[in-house]
């Protein structure tokens, strides 16, 4: 077979709507796997993978480039945003550090792109469920496994075996932290899922049971947060999807100024709110870390000290930041500071504007839109937004893929270029050799 007769074949692969399945589900399973697929093959092994998934995608891109319009792809401050954050290299300790550190958002950036050009919100709320799905119940039978068949830890996937003590458990996920955050994403994904009728009444509970199950055995104060503020959120969205279109906009502005009240009400009584969450050894260390980093901060306040992601191990200024607190953190276990540290304000402005935005325009759709599938982008976001109080998680793997994906869909829904009349020679690409089939 000649090339000149592969080449249109292979641009037909990859731009069937079958292929985009099995890539969206493949890509979504290996962010969220991410720490069972480091155990098992190294971080060269996960790069690899990462590596042919950016590579599939830009291959996909290319076959539709037909359908897409550059001036969709990609939400103008995540541009800008992600432009800071290279720009910073030029003055960190080390240049190649916060290159690498780039590029673990670099390439969830780029699938979260793909993934939002050619699946619709329904799609990507299948593909993600059908992915969660399989690694929760994975999770659960290697802690049943673990903790009460064989009574032995799986020391290489960090499982100890407490599922017979009542946890805490982790799964396939490295930490009970981040298989909480997994569990309440995995929550709103099924309920959304049953919802809309697409997946049986048996598979939806089935799945929300299991996600529930785990939830409860990571006995993370983290969870119960997590779980708080997205039911708020629901319960507000359900209430704002019901009203007249003409008392919507007084109610949007009540419930913003409760959410500030709220916030501030939960600043003034932290302590307490801490001690009644049982969370004092975990805010204990985290108000001392986050003391010393407000002190390396003011060194640098305007542009921080140059971005790298998750910390390395000798590089200041991490390597102080580790001495002062006597703990090997490889994080600021908080988005926001993190960014501070390391982009300084200029950093930290432009991520309130990407994720602001982006959860507004969520948020707008959420409460519009008839259809109860556009809830889910606004749920995520906020459930992410939860997390980034006390962990770093979010900036980076599955969690700011998830970031970009839901900004870059509400961007589509509710964005202002969605009717921006564009001239047709500017609109589209040359098109493919190959069919263009529908999503």
């Amino acid at each position: 077979m000649t090339a000149e007769e592969v080449r249109p074949r292979a641009a037909a692969f990859l731009a069937s709507a079958d292929f985009m399945a099995v890539y969206t589900v493949t890509t979504i399973g290996a962010l969220f796997a991410t720490p069972a697929l480091r155990s098992l093959m190294g971080n060269a092994g996960y790069g690899a993978i990462l590596t042919g998934l950016c590579v599939l995608g830009g291959g996909i891109m290319y076959a539709r480039r037909a359908e897409l319009r550059l001036i969709h792809l990609v939400p103008t401050t995540l541009l800008v945003l992600l432009g800071w954050l290279l720009v910073t290299s030029t003055w960190s300790a080390s240049p190649t550090a916060s290159l690498t550190g780039w590029l673990q958002l670099g390439a969830p950036t780029f699938l979260a792109v793909v993934v939002a050009q050619f699946r619709d919100t329904l799609q990507t709320v299948r593909a993600t469920g059908d992915a969660l799905r399989l690694l929760l119940t994975v999770s659960l039978g290697l802690e049943i496994l673990s903790g009460i068949l064989l009574d032995v830890p799986i020391a290489f996937l960090g499982i100890a075996g407490n599922l017979a003590e009542g946890g805490p458990v982790q799964g396939v996920f490295g930490s009970r932290t981040v298989l909480g955050v997994v569990t309440i994403v995995a929550l709103v994904t099924f309920l959304v899922e049953w919802r809309t009728r697409s997946v049986s009444s048996g598979a939806a509970v089935y799945s929300v049971s299991l996600a529930a199950i785990l939830a409860v055995f990571t006995d993370s104060p983290l969870v119960l947060g997590m779980a708080l503020a997205s039911g708020a959120a629901t319960g507000a969205l359900a209430i704002l999807r019901r009203v007249s279109p003409r008392v919507r906009p007084l109610l949007q502005g009540a419930l913003a100024a409760a959410v500030v009240v709220g916030l501030l009400l939960a600043y003034v009584f932290r302590r307490p709110l801490v001690y009644w969450l049982n969370a004092e050894p975990d805010f204990l260390t985290r108000s001392r870390l986050w003391n010393v980093i407000l002190d390396m901060s003011s060194l640098r306040p305007v542009q921080g000290w140059g971005w790298v992601g998750t910390w390395p191990e000798f590089l200041s200024p991490f390597s102080y930041v580790r001495i002062a607190t006597g703990r090997p953190h490889a994080s600021a276990l908080n988005v926001w500071m993190d960014v501070l540290l390391q982009a300084g304000i200029v950093g930290v402005v432009l991520l309130v504007a990407f994720v602001g935005i982006g959860l507004t325009r969520a948020w707008s759709a959420a409460s519009e839109r008839r259809s109860t599938v556009h809830v889910w982008p606004a749920l995520v976001i906020i459930v992410l937004l939860s997390d980034s109080i006390v962990t770093s998680s979010p900036l980076g793997g599955f969690g700011w893929f998830l970031l970009v994906l839901c900004a870059t869909r509400a961007s589509l829904v509710r964005g202002w270029r969605r009717e921006r009349p564009l001239p047709e020679a500017s609109v589209r690409l040359p098109p493919t050799s190959g069919p263009n089939p529908a999503v």
